[in-house]
């Protein structure tokens, strides 16, 4: 008398093979795109430094901003190891409802990868993604003068001053490098944001995180950036 298959282990074998083919796959394809060229090219290509102008302008013209400069290695064409240094600050004055002003100024650092997504590496112009890890520690002002006492009616205030905070982030980046005109290249790029740990101290959630921006406002942010290869 013959057996018939159980449907239920066929169906667990048919899944299993999909799922392997699958991963084999993804492999290959993922060694195909990050495996070096293989031509004359030198591993070692220099460095780059770079300013961001769009922090700087936003310091200039509204109430935070940050400076900031990088360093990013050419490994290949291919590989750009990066450490991106910089300086936050904030100073605001909510005029409209809470008449509480808010203070601070922390140095920050990220530190990541960026990878060419061209498919000619060996050329001026670039498309690239990575990522960054990104910390600063800081200290907040925030403080509120002439509050009136809700039982006596005389002028009062408040304040947190040195307040220790500090936070942790992830950032995913997208964006380009073109050159202008010998070493020099302009560069935009366009970053996701996720923050991974924090400690805003007892004032509860800060208004601006040096580097990372004004909180609750939006996860993207981006910079504008001036390039010189060395």
């Amino acid at each position: 008398m013959m057996r018939r298959p159980n449907i239920s282990t066929s169906i667990s074998r048919l899944s299993i093979s999909l799922v392997l083919l699958t991963v084999c796959a993804v492999s290959a394809h993922a060694q195909k795109l990050f495996r070096l060229e293989k031509d004359s090219i030198p591993m070692m290509q220099g460095f780059q430094v770079s300013f961001d102008l769009f922090g700087f302008g936003m310091l200039q013209m509204s109430e935070y901003g940050q400076y900031e400069g990088a360093l990013r290695v050419n490994l290949h064409d291919q590989w750009f190891p990066i450490v991106e240094i910089g300086y936050g600050k904030a100073d605001h004055h909510d005029d409209l409802t809470t008449q509480i002003t808010y203070r601070t100024q922390a140095p920050y650092f990220r530190a990541g990868l960026d990878f060419n997504l061209l498919k000619k590496k060996h050329q001026s112009n670039r498309l690239f993604g990575g990522f960054r890890y990104a910390f600063t520690s800081y200290k907040v002002d925030m403080y509120r003068n002439d509050l009136p006492d809700p039982v006596w009616q005389w002028e009062t205030g408040f304040g947190v001053y040195d307040e220790q905070c500090s936070q942790h982030w992830l950032e995913a980046v997208l964006g380009i490098d073109a050159q202008v005109w010998g070493p020099f290249h302009l560069g935009w790029s366009v970053r996701y944001k996720r923050r991974l740990f924090h400690n805003d101290g007892d004032i509860g959630k800060t208004w601006y995180v040096p580097g990372y921006g004004i909180w609750g406002d939006t996860r993207l942010g981006g910079t504008f950036n001036v390039i010189v290869d060395i």
